[in-house]
């Protein structure tokens, strides 16, 4: 059984992406079992329907307005590094609104419903290939698997927006009683899922450097604090679950083909910028061409 998982990393997954179309349009793989968290939540159902050109279309035309109803942070550009301050106007309407977080996130979902359409469920529904997403249960504290097998469409749709949901920036979401956010609080790189359900190889597009060399500059103010603060947890759950997932792998004989990305793209994922995200989806797909390249070397 072939599985593709696909880690989070916000607007860095178009270099997910990028990797995946090559792999799915020029290498041929088609995979048994899709499993994203996050971000990669978000690109794995039109890839398992091969609609590689769609979701590659609407992850190069997004912008911050596509993704927020209510963004509670401003950016600014100086010295060619991106910063990122609270934005006052937008933060204080929120908790007057008596919501729990900085910002909102509705407009993703309006994109994933205007994206992936009824028609599109049901054919991935009726296949054999089986899509799963990951949210971080915070209520139960427990990490959940969401199978497109359980669910209606409009449940499921659901499912794939918590998972991106970065909160306490974006939306904290009620379902069934819990409070749910990103997967990728609970599990960044869901590689042992993929193992437990089955898999025998499993191609890893993990959005980050395979060796970290990451000196972050100084915070500028508290949200500047509190992203480093969350890139520093999420980046920890990450490395952690890369040893597990080649633990569990190891265990079971599985093979797994990493795909790192070559270089840091971005010290803050929250921000969506049309022509950096095509530039890193045609990277991302020349990056897998370059290292299949390699492999087919030391294969011969």
């Amino acid at each position: 059984m072939k599985a593709l998982v696909i880690s989070g990393g916000g607007s860095k997954g178009a270099f997910g992406g990028g990797v995946a179309q090559y792999l799915i349009e020029e290498k041929k793989r088609d995979y048994d079992l899709y499993v994203g968290t996050s971000t990669g939540s978000l690109l794995i159902s039109h890839l398992a329907l091969k609609e590689v050109e769609k979701i590659r279309k609407v992850y190069t035309s997004v912008n911050e307005s596509s993704i927020f109803n209510n963004r509670p942070f401003l950016i600014k550009h100086k010295h060619g590094v991106d910063h990122i301050s609270i934005n006052h106007f937008n933060v204080i309407r929120n908790f007057l609104q008596g919501k729990k977080t900085f910002g909102e996130s509705k407009n993703l979902k309006k994109l994933i419903l205007n994206t992936f359409s009824k028609e599109e469920f049901q054919q991935l529904r009726a296949s054999e290939k089986d899509i799963l997403v990951t949210v971080s249960n915070l209520s139960l504290n427990d990490v959940e698997y969401k199978s497109i097998k359980d669910f209606d469409y409009q449940d499921f749709v659901e499912w794939i927006w918590i998972s991106c949901n970065y909160t306490p920036f974006m939306s904290l979401v009620q379902k069934d009683g819990c409070e749910y956010a990103d997967g990728g609080f609970g599990s960044m790189v869901p590689i042992e899922e993929a193992v437990k359900r089955g898999a025998t190889e499993i191609d890893a597009i993990i959005l980050k450097t395979e060796v970290s060399h990451l000196n972050r500059m100084p915070s500028k103010n508290v949200f500047g604090l509190i992203t480093n603060l969350f890139n520093f947890i999420t980046d920890r759950v990450e490395n952690q679950n890369i040893r597990i997932g080649k633990f569990a792998a190891a265990n079971k004989d599985v093979i797994i083909n990493f795909y790192y990305t070559p270089t840091v793209l971005t010290t803050n994922s929250l921000i969506f910028e049309e022509e950096k995200m095509k530039r890193w989806w045609k990277s991302g797909f020349n990056y897998a061409k370059l290292k299949s390249g390699e492999l087919n070397q030391i294969e011969v």
